[in-house]
């Protein structure tokens, strides 16, 4: 009987408890670094690294999944056709920056396509099976069932910009209302009087705001209100001809155009090239993301630049949180984080 009870003491592995004792601080925090999530002081962390390191803690990452429930792994959902991600610069961007961040940690990333309803369902079923430990959205629309599906679901999710002011789910967004009158105010300094706009969906949040910055920046800069200047638009290139085409249809005299994307602003320019409009002697043009694009178009776009990869990162982190200090629905309440990250005008010879 000794000799096994003194061969289970020899084997026995440190526990969490041990851990935080060792470092003085409690078994959430423990395991907030383990986990590799944010929400730790780099004191804090040394010292529960110091306490691992001290007594040899290997953290089970199997038994660990299994007994929190926990699979280790992360969905990027786009609910957008796979044909929009690939074609736009903003969807990469974003990409690049979540896998950049994911990279220190155990987590794996899935990348999920949701445009259809075919494809919205069997999303459904695979996250109702609970395999994945959480879901960052990109690109979600205000009709979008998918996020009122991950609530009741009781899945950590982020979303890149907020559905709505009344946003109830974790996200991180641009100021896009900034980014929209620093365009409007940049285009007015060039002595444009006549400055349309053609937006983005207008049932993307972000997509409002920036309609907002643009009109407060007209009416702050004594040019009124301009309805018959709006064109919607849906972010594509296709999308910024039509709209383009339109207004110069409507308003043969306007002198600048403000994009709600590069890649509309391409479309845009297309359409200004086809009625003998010349970019910018006779309108000014600007976009929005400062892609690749806004650098390699002639001439070179103004665009109004937003950190898409550092989104991609603060989602991460967000998410980690989300999933390192889980507690029920209910418990959390509205204790989500809503990020907006500063955007700044990128000035090129198009305005």
């Amino acid at each position: 009987m000794a000799v096994n009870g003194g061969r289970s003491r020899g084997v026995r592995r440190p526990t969490l408890e041990e851990v935080a004792a060792r470092a003085g601080v409690g078994r959430g925090t423990v395991s907030r670094v383990i986990n590799g999530s944010p929400r730790v002081s780099d004191a804090t962390r040394a010292a529960v690294e110091a306490a691992v390191a001290e007594l040899g803690y290997v953290p089970n990452t199997a038994a660990r999944a299994l007994a929190a429930n926990r699979t280790d792994a992360i969905a990027l959902v786009v609910p957008e056709p796979e044909t929009r991600f690939f074609a736009e610069p903003y969807f990469s961007d974003m990409l690049r920056g979540v896998g950049a961040e994911i990279t220190d940690t155990e987590m794996q990333l899935l990348l999920i396509f949701a445009g259809s309803d075919r494809e919205r369902q069997r999303l459904a079923q695979y996250l109702a099976a609970h395999r994945v430990d959480g879901v960052l959205l990109v690109s979600v629309h205000a009709d979008d069932p998918l996020p009122d599906m991950l609530t009741q679901l009781d899945i950590p999710a982020v979303i890149s910009g907020p559905r709505s002011a009344a946003e109830t789910l974790a996200s991180v967004d641009s100021d896009n209302y900034g980014g929209a009158r620093s365009a409007v105010e940049h285009l007015m300094s060039r002595g444009r009087g006549r400055i349309a706009h053609i937006t983005g969906h207008l049932d993307v949040y972000g997509a409002q705001r920036r309609v907002d910055g643009y009109r407060d920046a007209l009416r702050d800069g004594g040019l009124g209100d301009a309805d018959e200047l709006i064109e919607p638009g849906d972010f594509t290139e296709e999308g910024g001809r039509r709209a383009m085409t339109e207004l110069l249809r409507r308003c043969p005299d306007l002198d600048a155009v403000f994009a709600a994307s590069d890649v509309t602003a391409a479309g845009a320019r297309q359409a200004l090239r086809e009625a003998g409009r010349r970019i910018p002697d006779d309108v000014a043009l600007v976009g929005y993301d400062d892609s690749a694009i806004a650098r390699h178009l002639d001439p070179p776009l103004t665009s109004v630049r937003q950190p898409i990869e550092e989104m991609g990162r603060a989602m991460i982190d967000l998410l980690l949180t989300e999933i390192a200090d889980r507690r029920p629905a209910g418990a959390r309440g509205r204790e989500r984080h809503q990020v907006v990250l500063a955007t700044e005008l990128v000035e090129r010879a198009s305005s």
